[in-house]
């Protein structure tokens, strides 16, 4: 008798503590539950008659696994997917292009110096690119006010001008088209006009952002380590008070070119440090910042998909989900009241355990959940219910035999014991080679198929013995009739 209440003091606190964690604990829910991003992207190998190794990938996935972090968005995850794929999610992220921004760039950034004698060719191009800015940024907002024809005419006669002076031949009807076309040839001409990079982003120690004083802008600035310093020194010395620039290229692009004061010509800019400064918005320097902090892409990524679930659809999801579960719960919990009873109330009670144990287990771990997980939830409570229905049917197969109901609940258990364990063992099997084998949402999948595999041969061979055991200590509860019709029971019996 002690040894029944302490189980059933064991399972008391078991309930109570499952019951405490679920209602403090936050479950993790997955993309397709709570909303958010899903970012598909593509591995790409500079040789292409060359595949994507796993080291590559894996050094890839590195990287990028920086810049997610430094983005700040709470339980992402970034998993790979083939041989070439990567898969990121970002829950709760209504806006993937920021992320999409941030993640395909390859953030190779170089500093160079200005080719000798390419001064006028320089001032050149900075002036069209000058003219590029205004005229981009007049088209910019002329796409959101009432424009007269007579300053649409002066944009195109601008247009057409930097293109003649660029040499641009391809004509286009699209005027973004021709913007884009003129903003790659000039930045392709000023690029040219530097010398090949011995200091690249490989050698900076850490990056960050400040406003800069006085000016509604931002800039970047930038700290080397021992041997990326001495680099940057050297390359200002060599520039220094001279008709040379400092180029600062980040992805072949130049973002900006700088001059170095006659002052650094003996030593050059010592300190291991420098600052970018390009007009750079709050945004985009937190952006640039995130890029050289994760450090540069050892192979190009091409983004191929971009997937957004609204937070309406994640609360339709969980909303179908509950109604699926509770309405397999209800339809199981008939069948068994049906057929086995007052084993049949039993079962139910530890099925209610099984479902908070599961969800304790899933905060605790914690889990995160997705349609995938929660079908593999439920298709655990078949699991569930098999092993409670092996057991009832032993239990019945006893009594038919003559034997007491104590005696035939004992025996039921012993009898279907091996049963129970060699179908849960099975399964456990399968979901283990799922979710090692498997990815993404098969993982979900298995994951809670498998730790409800696990749960429920506990409450199946514990939770209902000591239900059935504290329930059989009542004596009008303590009838045979209660497990069998009276027809199916021997008469000395019944």
């Amino acid at each position: 008798m002690a040894r029944q209440q302490g189980w059933l003091a064991l399972l008391l606190a078991l309930v109570i503590s499952s019951f405490l964690l679920c209602i403090r604990l936050p479950f993790q829910l997955g993309l397709d539950l709570r909303g958010g991003s899903q970012l598909t992207l593509e591995v790409q190998s500079v040789n292409p008659s060359a595949k994507v190794s796993s080291q590559d990938l894996e050094a890839v996935q590195s990287v990028l696994d920086r810049r997610v972090n430094g983005l700040g968005v709470a339980e992402s995850s970034l998993r790979t997917i083939g041989t070439n794929q990567l898969i990121l999610e970002l829950p709760g992220e209504q806006e993937p292009s920021k992320a999409a921004r941030v993640l395909g760039k390859t953030a190779l950034l170089e500093f160079r110096s200005q080719k000798p004698g390419t001064r006028m060719e320089m001032q050149k191009y900075q002036r069209l690119r000058n003219q590029y800015r205004n005229i981009a940024l007049l088209a910019e907002n002329s796409g959101n006010k009432k424009t007269d024809i007579e300053e649409i005419e002066g944009q195109q006669k601008t247009i057409e001008n930097l293109k003649l002076a660029l040499n641009l031949n391809q004509t286009s009807s699209n005027k973004e088209e021709d913007l884009e076309a003129i903003k790659q040839k000039i930045n392709s001409e000023i690029v040219k006009l530097f010398e090949p990079s011995y200091l690249t982003g490989s050698d900076l120690l850490s990056a960050g952002r400040r406003q800069e004083q006085n000016l509604s802008s931002w800039e970047v600035t930038l700290t080397f380590n021992k041997d990326g310093g001495d680099k940057f020194a050297k390359l200002t010395k060599s520039i220094a008070g001279k008709d040379r620039l400092l180029g600062i290229i980040l992805d072949g692009e130049s973002i900006s070119e700088a001059s170095v004061g006659e002052q650094f010509k003996l030593a050059g800019i010592t300190g291991g440090s420098a600052t970018i400064s390009g007009n750079f918005t709050a945004d985009s320097a937190r952006e640039l910042e995130v890029q050289l902090r994760g450090g540069s892409l050892p192979l190009p990524v091409e983004i191929i998909q971009i997937r957004t679930i609204g937070p309406t659809l994640g609360e339709e999801n969980i909303q179908r989900s509950l109604t699926a579960a509770l309405l397999g719960l209800a339809m199981v919990a008939i069948f068994m009241v049906i057929f086995y009873r007052i084993a049949g109330i039993v079962a139910i009670l530890a099925l209610s355990f099984y479902a908070l144990f599961n969800f304790a287990v899933y905060t605790l771990i914690p889990v995160t959940l997705t349609l995938p997980g929660i079908a593999g939830f439920i298709l655990s409570i078949g699991m569930a219910v098999d092993a409670n229905v092996l057991i009832f049917e032993r239990v019945k197969d006893e009594l038919r035999r003559g034997n007491t109901l104590i005696r035939s609940i004992d025996t039921g258990f012993s009898q279907a014991f091996s049963s129970i364990i060699d179908g849960h063992i099975t399964t456990l099997i399968s979901c283990i080679s799922l979710f090692y084998l498997g990815t993404g949402f098969v993982k979900g999948f298995a994951a809670t198929l498998g730790l409800g595999v696990v749960i429920s041969l506990f409450t199946a061979l514990s939770c209902t013995r000591v239900l059935l055991r504290f329930f059989m200590s009542y004596k009008y509860l303590r009838r045979p009739s209660n497990f069998l019709p009276l027809k199916q029971l021997p008469k000395q019996i019944s």
